[in-house]
Order: structure tokens, then C-alpha cells, then sequence
């Protein structure tokens, strides 16, 4: 076998380790969305203190200063839970509260940061399903960055071209952008016709750049911190930080969009 047969190979075994570990992942958040209450809050719980745990990792935070903020981030995620105070202004000044705490206690406020980069996203996703229409909405949020992901990986790797952000993410390119930002599009357009608000619909592909913004701006943490990937929980896809990039800005930007709606019907 030549080398260039062995990179192919390579290549090949990547991709169906990713497809197959992304396939288990979206079946397992399916389901928790689907049946809602407790166990879609156990999911985010859980996603939300791995990622809290890989966002000190990726800054070089000591161990005690990282029990310090998983600590502090499990407070509003248990206040999150349907059995207390749910989704609501309560659990977002308990976010807020353990941003500040940390950032007093541990006196830096890049572990801080991640109690907000964390915390607001897990907040806005239980408000969106416990919400009106919960799985409805939901569906969209989640199902837009997807889409967008799935796209541009897929379009950036078959069509190429020029580097989206070659100094940040050598990986990324401009036809992957433009292809998972027209796929949410069309994703909003086949969720207007079960039903989507016309305006979230218009709104989806603005989400669609926030996520890939999402994306790359962990890239860039990533290089920051001179690792490729965040951590090596998910084979294939990196770590969770990796993975939920995207769902972290749009994730609240989606919550107030809902809010906004609400409020204009």
C-alpha cells in the first residue's frame, strides 16, 4: 500500500468512526428531546459539566480551581431541574451569581467566562423545550445547527476552495460556510411549512452564521491553547466543547427569538 492509499484509509476509517459516533449522539439527544422533563435535564446537565470540564482544561486550569467552577456551574443546573425552579429569571441569577463567585474566588475570569459560555446555552436550551411548542422549537434550534455542521463538512470536503479562516481554522472554507448556511435556510423553509413562525424562519440562516461563528470561535481557543481538539470523549468529533461549538451562541439568540415572537403574536 502506498502512503497516499494509507492516508486515503485513514481518511476513510475517520470519517465512518465520526458518522457512526455523530449518528449515536443524535440519537441519544433525539430521544432525551423527545420525551423532555427529567431526562432531557439530566442531558444537559451532564453535556453542560463536561464542557465545563474541558473549558478549564483548554485553560489551563488547576484542579482546584476547576472543582471550584464545576462546583459553582452545578448549582443553577440543579435549580434547572423541572422538580425545582425550571427555566426561569431564578436560575439565570444563579448563573450570573456563579460567574461572579468564581471570578472572586479563583480571580480569574477566564474560568469564569465558562461559567456563562456554559451555562446560559444549558439555561436557553430547558427554556426552549419546557416552552410553548417545546419539542416544536427545540427541534429548530438544534436542528438548524445540524443542519449547518452537516452541511459544511460535507460541501467544504467535495467542492473545497478558498480557506474560510485559514489563520484560525485551516480546515474551514468558504463553499462549507456558504453550503451549511443555505442548508439551514432550506431547514427553516421545511419547518415553516409544519408550522415555524415566519420570522424564526427569516431568522435561520442569521443562526446559521452565529453557529458557524460558534465554531470558530473555539477553533480559535483551540489554537490558543496549542491542542487540536478539546478533549477525546467523542472519537472522531473531539470533545463536547467541540461538538456543541455551534449550539452555544445560538442556543440563548434562539430563546430571545421565541421571546420575541411570543411577544409579537
Amino acid at each position: 500500500m502506498t502512503p497516499e492509499q494509507a492516508k486515503a484509509e485513514a481518511r476513510k476509517a475517520n470519517l465512518n468512526q465520526r458518522l457512526m459516533v455523530g449518528f449515536a449522539m443524535l440519537a441519544v439527544a433525539a430521544v432525551a428531546l423527545a420525551i423532555g422533563g427529567i431526562v432531557f435535564w439530566l442531558l444537559i446537565v451532564v453535556g453542560a459539566m463536561l464542557m465545563m470540564a474541558e473549558w478549564c482544561d483548554l485553560h489551563r486550569i488547576d484542579t482546584r480551581q476547576k472543582r471550584i467552577a464545576l462546583f459553582a456551574l452545578s448549582v443553577p443546573l440543579a435549580i434547572l431541574s423541572p422538580l425545582a425552579s425550571g427555566a426561569s429569571f431564578f436560575t439565570l441569577g444563579l448563573v450570573v451569581g456563579a460567574f461572579f463567585f468564581v471570578a472572586a474566588i479563583t480571580r480569574r475570569v477566564d474560568v469564569a467566562r465558562g461559567i456563562l459560555y456554559v451555562g446560559l446555552p444549558a439555561l436557553a436550551l430547558a427554556f426552549l423545550r419546557t416552552g410553548e411548542n417545546g419539542l416544536f422549537v427545540s427541534l429548530w434550534a438544534l436542528g438548524l445547527v445540524w443542519a449547518c455542521d452537516t452541511a459544511a463538512f460535507f460541501v467544504g470536503r467535495s467542492v473545497g476552495g478558498p480557506k474560510f479562516a485559514p489563520t484560525i481554522s485551516p480546515n474551514k472554507t468558504w463553499s462549507g460556510f456558504v453550503g451549511g448556511v443555505l442548508a439551514a435556510a432550506i431547514f427553516g423553509g421545511a419547518m415553516m411549512s409544519w408550522g415555524l413562525s415566519p420570522w424564526l424562519a427569516l431568522l435561520t440562516p442569521l443562526l446559521a452564521v452565529v453557529s458557524a461563528m460558534g465554531d470558530l470561535y473555539e477553533s480559535w481557543l483551540k489554537r490558543q491553547a496549542g491542542i487540536k481538539d478539546s478533549g477525546t470523549l467523542l472519537p472522531g468529533h473531539g470533545g463536547f466543547l467541540d461538538r456543541l461549538d455551534g449550539v452555544v451562541p445560538v442556543a440563548p439568540l434562539a430563546a430571545l427569538a421565541v421571546i420575541g415572537v411570543g411577544a409579537l403574536a
